[in-house]
């Protein structure tokens, strides 16, 4: 990885709502505040909306937070955004990810283990991040397991990482410390 292209911002440059915000975040997730939203929050309007936007999908979304953090992961993992994914294995911890199932998700919907909502969950990400669309089959096995408004949740889930992971690696996001 190379410099960031854009650096975090201090106090100055990000605001004292984001500075409190990533304290916070980076107290959860066992980090120093995280270089993600201090380089997002170089944008603050853009990056008070998006944190409203964020929140309402994780941790305020209707999926069991597990099913959450195993999608993310996969994301990532698809994306090859490695900040994204140390993150979210970090968090995902904290839901009930093992590390087992983080192996798994870096083998995909097919590994044996998963239950029939989870590969339906990984194999519709799959083929979103690759299609950009779901064909009848994985829509459909897809909608066996999630109702309408979690399908929606499900669409903005995969799409939202998929944006972050295309922000944090052309920004060359560098990793966050370990909270000392």
């Amino acid at each position: 990885m190379t410099a960031p292209r854009i650096t975090p911002g201090g106090r100055a440059e990000t605001g004292t709502l984001a500075r409190v915000v990533a304290g916070i975040s980076g107290r959860v997730a066992g980090t120093a505040p995280p270089n993600l939203f201090l380089t997002m929050a170089r944008h603050r309007r853009l990056f008070r909306g998006w944190l409203r936007f964020a929140g309402r999908l994780m941790p305020g979304g209707t999926l069991p937070r597990r099913q959450t953090e195993l999608v993310i992961l996969r994301v990532a993992h698809v994306r090859q955004c490695r900040y994204e994914f140390d993150h979210h294995v970090r968090l995902g911890a904290r839901a009930g990810v093992t590390a087992e199932d983080v192996e798994r998700v870096r083998e995909g919907p097919g590994a044996p283990g998963w239950s029939p909502r989870e590969r339906a969950l990984l194999a519709a990400a799959d083929v979103l991040l690759e299609c950009r669309d779901l064909d009848d089959a994985t829509w459909s096995a897809l909608r066996a397991q999630l109702d309408e408004r979690a399908t929606i949740e499900f669409l903005l889930l995969v799409g939202h990482y998929d944006m972050l992971a295309g922000f944090i690696t052309t920004l060359r996001i560098q990793p966050d410390r370990p909270r000392s």
